[in-house]
């Protein structure tokens, strides 16, 4: 009995060790998992149901993607996905003030001016960010409004309908000033942008100006959108039409950037300027479409660091530094740079201009990479401006002893051609020359000379060059060269 025992323990030991060996052969056979270095996580674009990327064969690229299907995605679902994406854990969310909340209609006839003023109210007074939105689809009456700061917190003004200002001169206030149309002021950090359009109804105002009626009395109708006394201010994707006078005017504001602008205007549109910027600080101009009755962009005294680059101007009177000293006045304006602009058939091209009388300084002023297009004047400094109810034909101004003064300006690399013969002209003033003139890389044509070989000419008057090399027409014979005259600026000039 023992014996039987003794065997069957013995079997059920074979068996056992049987077991384990053919247990730890398989184990051992099973493929493990590969090292880190070999996986490919699935990429993901911002949603966690992308799908597994894949060329037209079925393979996916070295990090587990495919370029073209990537291109597709990122091109559609990535964007919308991003618009419906949260902002980041414990970052504010902007709160929405629609106007429509607030009483807006939006059919082009009613006025929604009370529905604007209390969907802003809430906006400014959000301790969120907020934005106020103006819907697409709609037209929206709105008469003279003023958005006024200061707000909690940063505010966007997204207008993506179209807002009209009001047909009937009795629904504007009485003018006094420059009357405004859409007025933002003192707002710090303000953005306005959106894809919508504002249209002034102008023709009311073009038809009675004494510049088109000469037996009118003279006075200002409404800017469209005027920025003062606002800080890190955007403006950006707007387009505007149709404007009393100026389309947009940015005064005594810090920091701006007006990017992405539509500006249009008939071109016999009195006072139409597009930009209009006074008595500001670091202003920047980027990528503007600017049709106008007047100048595309005026710089005022009081305007320090500007630049303003990829300009389409045309028609209008070209990119003006000015007018400046006007009713002897002291002007201040300084670091204006304008870098690549097309200008077409306008009536100036890079142009600066000042009254007797005045006082002050225009200096550290540049025009570079510009192309003219039949403009009349192409190159004009004008110390001797003068204008009436057709600013096309000044007449002449009683001669006074002092003028603001002209320094260290630059035209360089200045190409096209002229629809007036005198392509360059430097007209300064016989007290206080412009001094430290620089012409450079200049090839002016005049426009249609074909076989009569019309060529264009230069012209000066008290202008100080400091340097001209490459210029076509040649420079000013009548000017002065800067070894020529040494005069004496007075210290308040400066």
């Amino acid at each position: 009995m023992a014996s039987r025992r003794t065997l069957a323990a013995t079997v059920c030991l074979l068996v056992l060790q049987l077991l384990l060996a053919l247990g730890g052969a398989v184990v051992e056979a099973r493929p493990g998992p590969p090292p880190a270095r070999h996986r490919v996580a699935p990429r993901r674009l911002l949603s966690t149901n992308a799908p597994q990327s894949v060329d037209s064969h079925g393979a996916t690229g070295d990090d587990g993607t495919n370029k073209a299907f990537e291109k597709t995605w990122t091109s559609s679902v990535h964007r919308k996905a991003a618009a419906k994406s949260k902002p980041p854990k414990g970052a504010p969310e902007s709160v929405v003030f629609d106007v429509g909340s607030y009483g807006a209609v939006g059919d082009g006839r009613s006025d929604d001016t009370k529905a604007f003023q209390k969907a802003w109210a809430k906006a400014c007074s959000s301790p969120q960010p907020a934005a106020l939105l103006v819907p697409a689809g709609k037209k929206y009456l709105v008469k003279e409004i003023v958005f006024a700061g200061s707000c909690k917190s940063k505010v966007t003004f997204k207008h993506d309908g179209t807002i009209v200002a009001p047909q009937d001169k009795a629904d504007w206030s009485k003018p006094h000033g420059y009357p405004h149309w859409i007025h933002f002021s003192n707002i710090d950090s303000l953005t306005v942008t959106g894809k919508g359009t504002l249209d002034g109804n102008g023709k009311v105002w073009w038809k009675n100006s004494c510049r088109i009626n000469k037996k009118l009395p003279c006075t200002h109708a409404p800017t469209t959108l005027i920025f003062s006394s606002c800080k890190h201010l955007k403006v950006e994707n707007m387009k505007l039409i149709n404007s009393p006078q100026f389309h947009l005017w940015v005064e005594s504001c810090h920091d701006v950037t007006l990017s992405r602008l539509t500006i249009a205007s008939p071109g016999n549109s009195p006072g139409t300027d597009g930009i209009h910027v006074a008595n500001s600080e670091d202003v920047r101009i980027i990528k503007a479409n600017i049709k106008s009755g007047d100048d595309c962009i005026s710089v005022e005294t009081g305007t320090k660091n500007l630049y303003a680059t990829k300009i389409e101007c045309g028609p209008g009177h070209g990119i003006s530094i000015g007018s400046l000293g006007d009713d002897n006045s002291k002007a201040q304006v300084s670091n204006i740079t304008i870098d690549t602009a097309h200008l077409t058939e306008t009536m100036f091209g890079a142009r600066i201009k000042s009254w007797q009388g005045g006082s002050g300084y225009a200096k550290d002023i540049k025009f570079l990479n510009l192309v003219m297009d039949n403009v009349k004047n192409p190159i004009i400094i004008d110390q001797n401006y003068c204008t009436m109810a057709d600013p096309a034909h000044p007449k002449p101004c009683k001669e006074q002893k002092s003028a603001v003064q002209f320094s260290n300006i630059l035209f360089k690399n200045i190409k096209g051609t002229s629809a007036t013969e005198e392509a360059i002209k430097l007209h300064c003033s016989k007290a206080f020359p412009c001094r430290d003139v620089v012409l450079q890389d200049i090839d002016l044509k005049m426009k249609g000379g074909g076989d009569k070989k019309i060529v264009t000419t230069s012209t000066c008057e008290n202008a100080i060059l400091s340097k001209s090399s490459n210029v076509s027409p040649p420079p000013c014979t009548s000017g002065v060269t800067k070894d020529d005259k040494d005069d004496v600026i007075p210290e308040d000039y400066e």
